[in-house]
């Protein structure tokens, strides 16, 4: 295992906001720079502070007055491959509780696998404590690739979306179909860690009773509709065909029998396409075959604020191929793009969130040269 130092330069800490780019109703600010590789982020319930992973082990928290401070005591993490410290998430209670979700990849019988745990905010000492590992998705591959993932909370429950590891096996057999397998799966725990006994498969022979739906390839975003309190999210597909899910209890997304994707290298069909009667759940949206037309997504949130009010309702997610930041409106039981937001700045959108005081919208970016930056309108 390995852990890739942070180094925060005095010019860095105390960065002050500069402004980058505008246009088209809004501006583009950057808030910080130079964060090295990173992938998730959330805002502290006291509006001010966001904490901020970074792939390689490390944790940071932001704010506009003292830029960026490191936090000690995150897990260790193998930063390999695809793999390191990943999302993080501020339980809903953190008021009350302290406690920071969040998942990593770690090393367990048979390789390495991605984990779910969480731990206590100490502001004071800069450093997280009472740390506890809730949950190590099953079972342990010797892969570097495919591990999502990301967290959300609803209706008193903690859910994490996880990648199949890059599974090669293309059969009925596939890992991503295998109930016994929590690779390729979104789970579903109560806040301490437990299975709830109203998950779907609780009970069924062989089967991984922390599985709420399975099916996926690579879930990169996660988020809860405003509205309907569906969790909603964007996995990646097999050279295009990346999706968006609505997640349904027990619902079986396709992977790898049904894909909108094409097979790599060629202009074949992967699989054939999810289709009413089939058994799978259809997505939402697609986007279409080919590595020039996909949208491998990371990041992805409702637009809930005040600040644009023009975008009400709709869903941003980002691009990592296409380097953009895409507005996406509900319309005839899918999705149309409205607008491409940052196109041209040549920034991978790793994360998305959406600022709870002032309605700004967040965005990291990714790579070893990574940035916070916000966007606001140009009034």
């Amino acid at each position: 295992m390995s852990r890739s130092p942070f180094i925060a330069t005095s010019a860095l800490a105390l960065a002050v906001a500069m402004p980058v780019q505008a246009g088209s109703g809004y501006s583009v600010e950057t808030l910080t720079e130079d964060l090295d590789r990173p992938w998730g982020m959330a805002f502290l319930p006291d509006h001010k502070d966001m904490i901020i992973t970074l792939r390689g082990g490390d944790l940071v928290l932001w704010n506009s007055e003292d830029g960026i401070t490191p936090i000690a005591g995150a897990p260790d993490v193998i930063d390999a491959g695809q793999g390191g410290l990943l999302d993080i998430a501020a339980a809903p209670d953190f008021t009350e509780s302290g406690w920071l979700y969040m998942t990593w990849v770690g090393a367990t019988d048979g390789g390495s696998t991605t984990m779910l745990g969480r731990a206590r905010l100490d502001r004071d000492a800069d450093t997280l404590v009472d740390f506890q590992l809730l949950h190590a998705v099953e079972p342990g591959i010797d892969s570097g690739a495919h591990f999502g993932s990301r967290i959300v909370f609803n209706d008193g429950h903690v859910f994490a979306g996880f990648g199949d590891r890059g599974s090669k096996d293309f059969s009925e057999s596939h890992i991503s179909q295998d109930l016994r397998s929590e690779n390729g799966a979104v789970i579903r725990l109560t806040m301490d860690g437990e299975i709830p006994e109203d998950n779907p498969f609780v009970g069924h022979d062989g089967a991984a009773g922390a599985i709420w739906s399975y099916g996926h390839r690579n879930i990169q975003a996660m988020t809860v509709h405003p509205e309907t309190n569906e969790i909603w999210l964007a996995e990646h597909g097999e050279s295009g065909g990346d999706e968006v899910n609505i997640v349904e209890r027990g619902g079986n997304f396709g992977w790898p029998l049904a894909s909108f994707g094409l097979t790599y290298g060629s202009e074949q069909k992967f699989a054939a396409e999810p289709r009413e009667g089939d058994g799978f759940v259809t997505p939402i949206h697609a986007w279409p075959a080919g590595r020039e037309d996909h949208n491998p997504p990371s990041g992805m949130a409702f637009y809930t604020g005040d600040a644009f009010p023009d975008w009400q309702g709709q869903v941003l997610i980002g691009n990592l191929f296409h380097r953009y930041l895409g507005l996406w409106a509900e319309e005839d039981g899918g999705l149309s793009e409205t607008a491409r937001l940052m196109d041209g700045q040549n920034w991978r959108i790793r994360d998305v969130a959406i600022g709870p005081e002032d309605g700004f919208i967040y965005v990291i970016t990714d790579g070893d040269d990574g940035r916070l930056v916000r966007l606001m309108p140009d009034d």
